[in-house]
């Protein structure tokens, strides 16, 4: 996998000005990469932006939570988007916001006792309701347990919010998610920095909402 990503690591050139000159290429090209992918996505999704984050700022008004959820490094992003909400720092004002993702006791119980396709569901339906949020967060837009995770937020009249990549999977088919955002892209890599992007600035045009 590094071999493909980094080919120049693997070569067997001493010459040092050579590899800093390949890995310079290598930068500029991935930055290169994910600053058309913004762009993509900017002029796609900029006004569908605007408008998901005045409904986010509609029910932080009222009351409503966040609850953010995915898989891999998805989780980690939920864990970051949480962190965001609940703890901005300086001026801005925090927003209740909690990830799924974070107890290991329930994630790991959900999953040995019932199955991994409720470990989110499960607990949107414990804690989540109508006027609260539900955040999604995955590369492929194929896990079954966003997917399940989707449907109870549906079923309790929750706000429902999704990030995918490349054509959207199976949350583009799911019919009912309120405002999904799709990372045209088969990176990985790009489709995350990418997703970052979107939820930064989600987060800032509701401090400005509200």
């Amino acid at each position: 996998m590094t071999e493909q990503l980094y080919p120049f690591l693997h070569a067997a050139a001493t010459d040092l000005d050579t590899v800093l000159a390949e890995v310079r290429r290598s930068t500029e090209e991935k930055v290169a990469e994910i600053v058309a992918l913004r762009r993509t996505v900017l002029e796609r999704d900029g006004a569908r932006l605007e408008a998901c984050a005045r409904r986010l700022g509609e029910a932080f008004r009222a009351g409503g939570r966040l609850f953010t959820f995915g898989n891999g490094g998805s989780s980690t992003d939920a864990q970051d988007v949480a962190s965001l909400f609940l703890h901005p720092g300086g001026k801005c004002r925090p927003l209740p916001a909690l990830a799924l993702t974070t107890d290991a006791a329930v994630v790991t119980a959900l999953s040995n006792d019932i199955g991994f396709d409720v470990v989110f569901a499960r607990q949107l339906a414990a804690f989540g309701g109508p006027g609260d949020i539900a955040l999604g967060l995955s590369t492929s837009g194929n896990s079954t347990n966003l997917i399940r995770a989707f449907e109870e937020a549906m079923r309790r009249k929750m706000l429902t919010i999704g990030l995918a990549g490349s054509t959207g999977g199976q949350m583009a088919e799911l019919d009912g998610i309120d405002h999904l955002f799709v990372m045209p892209s088969s990176s990985v890599h790009r489709i995350q920095e990418a997703q970052t992007t979107v939820y930064h600035a989600l987060w800032e045009l509701i401090q400005r909402a509200l």
